[in-house]
């Protein structure tokens, strides 16, 4: 696809990467800062420069419902369309700096996932949307070698690019930051609205999803509001789409704010559960994080942190009552 559109009798471009529809002057960047109007085109200026790359367990993204025990090749790049303040990335997300001495090419991110018998790439660390061209070069013949392709994003992605990235794009675990129109637009300059949308038409594109919510006292953690997250995902998205529920640490602009307790994760997991989702899991805290069999409550797989201990799954099923558990197994 192509990923502006000209502005009609101007030097302008539209970039359709993500819901900001930046119009980039010639010369000038979008609200991500690596997305340039060059000549009336659009240039990705961290095409082909990573700056954070690591082999990780799948569960780390958090995905517990995609390869279970296997590991990812992860990278990102500097920028982002968000501004969040509790950022944990936010050295190379609020970065605008491309480091063009760092080079690598799609076929030698693929090479070196093989290399390290990863099963996927994971497209992380920062906004994957703002790169979403080098992404999908990469996807494509990940998908051509057998590798799973990963999102881990902050939802902001254009219907557009969620409909081409249909094509080559497994799974994505996306965030679900807050309930609040208002605190999305103002404190993480994103937009509710927008990230309900990309959900839906990541779940009616048949992308594996997984939602993680950072939770953080006082911010985002109202009864009112995890019951509306709760059957936001349980009626739009379905009682089978794994919820994460992580535990807040101070970092970047909220280093004074006090960590998450754990009495906070476990009455928003007592949410999650009344509203009928079926897999709620704890983050950040030394908790059970295992899967359960929805209908028997046979123990599937049991998780020790990141690490996979037991995977009791036949073929997609639990087995004690053959139920069929969503989720990507191979």
């Amino acid at each position: 696809m192509k990923y502006y559109k000209k502005v009609s009798g101007r030097e302008k471009i539209t970039c359709l990467l993500c819901r900001h529809y930046c119009q980039i002057k010639e010369g000038q960047v979008g609200i991500c800062g690596v997305n340039k109007n060059v000549k009336q085109n659009l240039e990705t200026i961290v095409y082909g420069h990573p700056i954070a790359l690591n082999v990780d367990p799948i569960e780390k993204k958090p995905l517990y419902h995609l390869l279970p025990s296997t590991t990812a090749l992860s990278f990102g790049t500097v920028g982002c369309n968000f501004k969040c303040p509790f950022c944990q990335n936010w050295d190379i997300s609020q970065e605008k700096k491309v480091d063009k001495s760092i080079k690598v090419t799609p076929k030698e991110m693929v090479d070196m996932a093989l290399k390290h018998g990863s099963k996927s790439i994971a497209y992380t660390y920062n906004e994957p949307t703002i790169f979403y061209p080098y992404a999908k070069d990469i996807g494509v013949i990940a998908k051509e070698k057998g590798l799973k392709n990963v999102f881990v994003s902050n939802g902001f992605l254009s219907p557009e690019i969620i409909k081409d990235m249909s094509s080559w794009l497994d799974a994505a675990n996306i965030d679900l930051k807050s309930w609040d129109e208002a605190y999305y637009k103002k404190v993480l300059k994103g937009g509710l609205e927008g990230v309900k949308d990309t959900l839906r038409l990541m779940v009616s594109e048949g992308i594996w999803v997984e939602v993680t919510t950072l939770l953080i006292e006082g911010e985002n953690d109202s009864d009112k509001d995890l019951e509306k997250m709760a059957q936001f995902i349980s009626n739009d998205l379905g009682r089978y789409v794994p919820w994460h529920l992580s535990a807040f640490h101070p970092s970047y602009k909220m280093q004074d704010h006090k960590s998450t307790g754990f009495n906070t994760l476990k009455r928003a997991s007592d949410i999650a559960k009344k509203a009928g989702l079926y897999y709620v899991y704890m983050g950040n805290v030394p908790v059970d994080v295992n899967t359960y069999c929805p209908d028997c409550e046979e123990l599937l797989i049991e998780r020790s942190g990141y690490l996979v201990t037991a995977n009791n799954l036949v073929d997609g099923r639990c087995p004690k009552c053959k139920t069929e558990i969503q989720g990507v197994w191979k």
